[in-house]
């Protein structure tokens, strides 16, 4: 499956905007990740698209509806159909690979950040602050639906310091919006 496909795939089976910003944004910190360490990007940004495609029509049996699909009708490779599982946790899929690693790192973060640029009067990623990001990542008050333990578990996985990794997803974000990254279509 390549990105365009993936893409197709997650518009077709997630009407939400926001779920698909979300997406978007785990495949462009996906992307960051790939090219930091060398691994294929592609991999990667197919990873970060699908996680959730399955999520809002099928929430109960999320994500495992998905990778089934995936299974049943692409040629999705076994290491992103494993990474998609292991991004929730109360699969009991083991992460053992660094795209499953990464995935798991980057999902709940990518919302902290989110979040922290939709409060701005812009709206806009690229004025978020790391040092008013790390505050709000304190504030378990703001965006409580980010799992902050699991973004700390995610950067520990990947042998990355917090703050490094809150660095690292933040500038991911910020380049791609700088780059005009693709956005949601509805």
């Amino acid at each position: 499956m390549n990105r365009d496909q993936a893409y197709a795939l997650m518009l077709e089976h997630t009407p939400s905007a926001s779920l698909q910003r979300h997406m978007l944004n785990v495949e462009t910190a996906m992307r960051w990740y790939a090219r930091h360490w060398g691994e294929d990007e592609y991999t990667y940004a197919v990873t970060g698209l699908l996680h959730d495609f399955d999520y809002e029509l099928h929430p109960q049996e999320h994500p495992t509806w998905g990778v089934t699909y995936l299974r049943e009708h692409t040629d999705t490779p076994p290491d992103v159909l494993d990474a998609i599982m292991g991004h929730a946790a109360y699969t009991g899929t083991p992460r053992d690979t660094r795209l499953a690693r990464t995935l798991f790192a980057v999902d709940e973060l990518t919302g902290l950040i989110q979040a922290a640029a939709l409060i701005r009067p812009d709206r806009d990623v690229r004025g978020v602050e790391l040092g008013s990001l790390k505050k709000r990542f304190k504030n378990r008050a703001f965006a409580a639906g980010v799992n902050r333990d699991e973004v700390i578990q995610g950067a520990q996985e990947l042998g990355v310091d917090l703050d490094t990794h809150l660095h690292n997803v933040l500038r991911a974000m910020q380049e791609a919006a700088g780059a005009g990254a693709p956005q949601p279509v509805s």
